[in-house]
């Protein structure tokens, strides 16, 4: 099988919105998923996009998807890229597409924002997700624990400047 990992067109966002949704029914996410084609185009090819992605194609397939995005640490003082969704297809997985997304994002990110680091979040209970990262040298941090703030809390916290 030959793979191609291409950056993203907006002729693409339906492509991304479904693989986005088969990762979310993967994970258990189904109920709260809401991304959809317009919120793709909007973000991601809009006028100001603010995310990326790299689609893993073959024989008119797609078969993986790495989506992301620009980060600064001040701790390091350095730039880096977050990788927000990574999916790879059932029957391309164990066959190293992961990792060739993962190394397609860091060296995208590292020619256009001269990204220097990846940072990623891998559910609790996904260990087969986390055994992956951790076979490619992740390391967590138990100081770090991702919040959230939306709906109401957000709306508020808007509005008080």
């Amino acid at each position: 099988m030959d793979i191609k990992i291409r950056l993203a067109q907006s002729e693409d966002a339906t492509a991304i919105t479904t693989m986005l949704r088969q990762l979310a029914d993967d994970i258990g996410d189904s109920d709260i998923f809401s991304c959809d084609v317009e919120a793709i185009l909007r973000h991601g090819f809009g006028e100001k996009p603010i995310l990326q992605s790299l689609i893993a194609e073959a024989d008119g397939r797609n078969l993986g998807l790495a989506l992301f995005f620009p980060i600064f640490s001040t701790t390091r003082g350095k730039s880096g890229v977050y990788v927000q969704d990574l999916w790879v297809a059932e029957e391309a997985r164990g066959k190293g597409l992961g990792v060739s997304l993962l190394a397609a994002a860091i060296k995208h990110a590292a020619h256009e924002w001269k990204a220097d680091f990846l940072k990623l979040t891998v559910y609790a209970d996904n260990s087969t997700a986390a055994q992956f990262y951790q076979r490619l040298g992740f390391e967590g941090d138990d100081r770090e624990r991702p919040v959230a703030l939306e709906g109401a809390a957000f709306t508020k916290l808007r509005d008080q400047v």
